[in-house]
């Protein structure tokens, strides 16, 4: 192991909910998974700041983020590309 490399870091894909704050970005991952006792496929979806160096991702994109290192009270996350565009923008 490379002595700069810090390990696996979880990689997200989700759509940019929103991007109102100044470098930081807001998204929505969306899961499926399937219920216990009811073995239906169930939807939910989590929410994460993420860090956005450049203010280049809009509502309704959709990016890839990675862990990063804390960089405010609730923003553990960077984006890393910008999977597809939204068609708004």
């Amino acid at each position: 192991m490379a002595s700069n490399d810090r390990g696996r870091r979880r990689v997200l894909v989700g759509r940019v909910a929103s991007d109102k704050m100044e470098k930081t970005i807001i998204v929505e991952v969306q899961r499926r998974m399937m219920h216990p006792v009811y073995k239906k496929f169930v939807k939910s979806k989590q929410r994460y700041m993420a860090h956005d160096e450049k203010n280049d991702c809009h509502v309704g994109d959709t990016v890839e983020i990675r862990e990063d290192h804390p960089r405010s009270k609730r923003k553990r996350w960077m984006v890393t590309r910008v999977v597809e565009r939204s068609v708004l923008t």
